[in-house]
């Protein structure tokens, strides 16, 4: 079945870039640690990110994509979505180069709202103000890889546009081993660099969607923007989706701002944050961006019934790998964080408290998976305004429940306000779909999920045995080595306990599933 082969190949993808993000991030705990140049760099590195997925991803996909194809598949074939495609790149990269170019004007304000805090420290507010002002080109670069990635997808072509963003991480990781190899660079200095080679990657992976675009025969030609009936529905798609799509980012650059109240925080929830974009990237994004235009496709050609069968089988998939991911995260997220983070500038403390908001954000990472299930039902029938709606009352949970959660439970609280308000989210995503009886469970899904959940919960209980039978491994004082073998055995035992379990109780057909993925 083409619907898994692709999850399996942008999930593939993603994990590929997730593991080379880690390494980064380990890379970068040793260099920065979590001290007052560390916190910089990373509001810093939100700046372009926030930016990239409000005007890219976030509203670029949501309206984009079923628009080229409608085009593609139906009015004006081939010539007409290349027409239409590079309409859009001129639009696009108008609108890009004139907000880059006030961005790096405006942005010592810019980091006032993103970190008040960071103003009773003048040294860091202007060293986050001069890294944010180096990375912002990877705006521009970024919102045009989006594009290229739009057509590549909907082509269904899905293997560079997943690869393209594991490009960044290559190239940080280079500049971080030669900094590493030079041994006496400050940290300072090490941050700028930093800074360089991100805006670097971006202008790389350029090249590389658009070298493939043009291999899928979509080579695009910049043209002068033009505002006609085409691209007043792209707007007209865009402008909530622009909010929908980039609001997690927005609610993401909130808690920065609360956190940045308190040293060290901003730090402590980047990492956490990290390790639970993993299961998020590679089960969430894999499922969200198959699913968009495998939808626009089946609700193209009017088979209502295929659709709503794509639906249940990505919820299914999403599920089946996402509710152990959680459960484990949950469980082990104190040696996790210690083996692969505890060294160098990043210290025991650090360590402790970023384990704490890992396992306040476990619990939220099936919602937020679901909101990436959920969106292209929308987004598939060109319905950009409802989840825009959606996302604002998530976001405006959040922030309340943060600040209030902030003062009683300290750092912890913000990533509890970022489950609960996960969690709002996606309930009324899938309310909404019901009651338009645009979704319903299907009779194998309604089989599969109980099985699901109770292999996940029995899978955490082997693991939390396990997190205490193996904690002497876990200190520092054993060594690299004994840690990560340790760390692996945890994973290992885990992964296996879940697999046996989850095929005895039914929760998947592994025949099935090995034959849609075009392995037997």
């Amino acid at each position: 079945m083409a619907l898994y082969r692709a999850f399996a190949t942008v999930g593939a993808m993603t994990i590929w870039s997730r593991v080379l993000g880690f390494v980064r991030d380990v890379l970068i705990a040793a260099v920065l640690g979590a001290g007052p140049i560390a916190d910089a760099f990373f509001v810093a590195f939100r700046v372009p990110n926030l930016f990239r997925r409000l005007f890219a991803e976030g509203a670029f996909d949501a309206a984009f994509i079923p628009l080229f194809a409608k085009r593609f598949h139906g009015e004006g074939g081939e010539e007409g979505a290349r027409a239409f495609a590079e309409q859009a790149l001129a639009g696009l990269t108008l609108a890009l180069v004139a907000f880059t170019l006030l961005g790096e004007f405006v942005m010592p304000w810019l980091m006032l709202l993103l970190a008040p805090g960071f103003a009773a420290d003048p040294q860091k507010f202007d060293l986050a103000v001069l890294l944010a002002r180096i990375a912002l080109p990877f705006l521009l670069c970024m919102s045009l890889v989006a594009l290229y990635s739009g057509v590549l997808n909907a082509l269904g072509r899905f293997a560079v546009a997943a690869f393209a963003p594991s490009l960044l991480n290559v190239v940080l990781i280079l500049v971080l081993l030669i900094l590493i190899a030079l041994g006496d660079v400050d940290q300072k200095s090490a941050a700028v660099a930093l800074a360089w080679g991100i805006a670097a990657s971006g202008v790389l992976q350029v090249i590389v969607v658009a070298v493939a675009a043009a291999k899928s025969k979509m080579r695009l030609s910049f043209r002068p923007p033009r505002l006609d009936a085409d691209m007043r529905r792209l707007l007209a798609l865009a402008a909530p989706g622009f909010i929908a799509g980039g609001m997690n980012q927005i609610t993401v650059v909130l808690n920065t701002v609360i956190a940045s109240l308190q040293d060290r925080v901003v730090s402590w929830f980047y990492y956490a944050d990290r390790l639970f974009q993993l299961p998020l990237g590679v089960i969430g994004v894999a499922v969200g961006v198959v699913l968009l235009p495998e939808l626009s496709r089946r609700l193209r050609s009017g088979d209502h019934q295929a659709a709503m069968d794509s639906e249940n089988r990505s919820l299914e998939t999403a599920l089946l790998l996402t509710l152990p991911a959680a459960v484990a995260l949950f469980v082990a997220a104190n040696p996790i964080v210690r083996v692969l983070f505890e060294r160098g500038a990043f210290s025991a403390i650090d360590a402790h408290s970023t384990a704490a908001m890992l396992a306040a954000l476990a619990p939220g990472l099936p919602a937020f998976v679901l909101i990436k299930v959920f969106h292209p039902g929308f987004f598939a029938r060109e319905d950009t305004k409802t989840p825009m709606i959606f996302a604002g009352i998530g976001m405006a949970a959040n922030v309340m429940l943060a600040l209030l959660l902030f003062v009683v439970l300290g750092a912890v609280g913000i990533a509890i306000a970022t489950t609960i308000a996960g969690w709002l989210q996606a309930a009324l995503l899938a309310g909404t779909l019901k009651e338009r009886g645009e979704f319903a469970l299907d009779r194998t899904c309604k089989r599969r999920l109980p099985a699901i959940l109770a292999a996940s919960l029995i899978m955490g209980a082997v693991v939390w045995a396990l997190v205490h039978g193996l904690g002497p491994w876990f200190e520092p004082v054993n060594g690299t080595l004994v840690q990560v073998v340790a760390l692996m055995l945890l994973v290992g035992s885990g992964l296996a306990v879940y697999a046996g379990t989850a095929a005895a109780l039914g929760a998947f057909d592994a025949r099935s599933l090995l034959a849609r993925l075009g392995l037997r």
